[in-house]
């Protein structure tokens, strides 16, 4: 089972992590969290606890989150590890050359153009008919109940939402844009921390998924009403491109690292550089230093350049392209790749093998089912298209594709694109050790990475490995580093060639959960304090 030191814990100032031993739920907003909790406690399992709390949070964190995103999960049964990708295509009716006969030269933020089928509302009903034991509309009524009463905004939502309004919403036109400001600045302003915010809109989409088993998204009223919005304003999305979605289960990847299987999603995800970064520091002794110097955030920071260049290369939707997933992650090609690793910061290449506004959570149960789980409209409040009647503000996942004709992620009709947004798991020996993830574009791998290796490595507890000043690879040579970084470290990267700046961006470093399953088969859990969120067991 997991090697923790938890003999430090008992310290005063310090943030504790959670111990339950019948259930645990945790995520980035507490009212969602306490949607999940109620469930476990009315004897639903961690997938009915997970559908909650995602459905809860398209309405208490609705600029990450949204009935027009995507998601993906990782689900543990008790025996074995499932997968599923829940993310959506482009419209059959989108091509490159559109794209470019309308003057640009990538796929554009905002607008139609980014617009790709939403995936989340399957991928509920999918979990719920494999796993689920409560009934659906059970599991949708928190969140459509918060829309329809109302709750008060939270701080870091408040962030988000009034950067979106006042800053991003303002440069928009068009008529896709007009029904934007009604839902989410009534009054011709964002919420403040703890105002009110409701809508029956929202209510009304929530409970017809429930009663339609999320048809009404992909062949019923929604979907007509997506469409017909589309046709009025210039939009992509067509009656065909909704009928023909679907999720797909798939084989979970991973790679031993020290002796624990760690996993996550398979391409089209960014998951894989998790996994290759791992594979290259697995050839250094982490823990020969401490955890917070400069030699340490190095290896670390280079490793994962390599996996980025690899992951950007090569990945693209395996129903399209080819991804040499296997050979990426053999321990060979680690090997080739971490002699690469010196002293110096470098500028990393793809190599050859032989052949990111987002919500997550995380759940478990008294009978040791768990549930990594992320969804996402990709830029907070996706396409900042919002269709009328529907509070459903699409998602801009589109804006992930690339025009360039050669690249496995180019944008074709019907396609998924490279997706950031990506679900952690842990295992050893065949047991399962629990769900992590952290959010936040492509902070994510690098987030799973510093998790991984603050649990393996340093032997920290959930809540003290995400309480760590965090590292972030921006691009080329240039690092980030949170406030709470020793000054020392900082200025060791910059002599070692890295661009290292202190950098007090807020959603720059990520949001995490985590909950493993210590040896007592006791739950311990935490929660980031980078956002609202909670950890919440009983």
């Amino acid at each position: 089972m997991i090697d923790l030191d938890l003999e430090g814990l008992v310290w005063p100032g310090r943030n504790q992590p959670i111990l339950a031993a019948n259930g645990m739920v945790a995520t980035s907003q507490p009212l969602a969290a306490q949607a999940g909790l109620q469930v476990l406690r009315d004897a639903g399992n961690a997938v009915d606890a997970a559908i909650a709390m995602a459905a809860a949070a398209t309405v208490v964190e609705p600029a990450t989150s949204s009935v027009g995103g995507d998601a993906f999960a990782l689900l543990w049964d008790g025996q074995r590890l499932h997968g599923l990708n829940g993310s959506g295509r482009a419209p059959v009716g989108l091509s490159v050359d559109r794209v470019r006969a309308a003057g640009h030269d990538a796929v554009p933020e905002h607008g139609w153009f980014p617009a790709t089928v939403p995936g989340a509302p399957a991928a509920w009903r999918d979990l719920h008919h494999r796993f689920g034991s409560l009934p659906f509309a059970r599991l949708i009524e928190p969140a459509a109940s918060y829309a329809e009463r109302g709750y008060p905004v939270s701080p870091i939502s408040v962030w988000h939402w009034r950067w979106e309004v006042e800053e991003v919403h303002l440069g928009l036109t068009g008529d896709e844009f007009g029904a934007f400001l009604d839902l989410f600045a009534p009054g011709g302003s964002a919420p403040r921390v703890g105002d009110m915010w409701r809508s029956d809109d929202m209510a009304r989409t929530l409970r017809l998924i429930a009663q339609t088993d999320a048809e009404t998204v992909y062949r019923g009223e929604i979907a007509e009403r997506i469409v017909e919005f589309a046709r009025a304003t210039g939009g992509y999305i067509a009656r065909e491109d909704l009928e023909s979605h679907s999720s797909t289960w798939v084989q979970p990847i991973s790679t031993d690292y020290r002796g624990y299987d760690v996993w996550e999603c398979p391409p089209n995800g960014q998951g894989l550089a998790a996994l290759i970064a791992l594979n290259i520091l697995e050839g250094f002794d982490l823990a020969a230093t401490p955890r917070n110097t400069a030699q340490n955030f190095h290896r670390q920071i280079e490793a994962m350049k390599l996996a980025f260049a690899d992951v950007h290369g090569y990945v693209g939707d395996p129903e399209r392209v080819s991804v040499p997933t296997a050979e990426l992650l053999s321990k060979d090609y680690a090997a080739a790749r971490r002699a690469l690793v010196g002293d110096r910061a470098m500028l990393a290449e793809a190599g050859e093998p032989a052949t990111s506004d987002t919500v997550y959570l995380c759940t478990a149960d008294a009978n040791g089912m768990m549930v990594s789980y992320i969804q996402s409209t990709y830029g907070a409040f996706g396409s900042h298209v919002v269709v009328p009647g529907t509070g459903i503000a699409l998602q801009n996942r589109g804006a992930a594709f690339s025009l360039d004709p050669g690249h496995p992620n180019v944008l074709e009709p019907g396609k998924r694109p490279f997706h950031t947004i990506i679900p952690g798991f842990l295992t050893k020996a065949g047991a399962a050790m629990g769900p992590f993830g952290v959010m936040g574009g492509h902070m994510q791998p690098q987030g799973h990475v510093q998790m991984i290796v603050n649990t393996i490595d340093y032997g920290m507890d959930p809540q003290t490995s995400l309480d760590q000043p965090r590292w972030f690879w921006w691009k080329e040579r240039a690092t980030r580093h949170e406030p709470a970084t020793d000054t020392a470290i900082v200025d060791e990267l910059r002599r070692r060639g890295h661009d290292a700046r202190v950098w007090n961006e807020l959603d720059a470093y990520g949001r995490g959960q985590i909950i493993w399953r210590l040896p007592s088969g006791v739950y311990i859990a935490g929660s980031d304090p980078r956002g609202d969120g909670q950890a919440a067991g009983y």
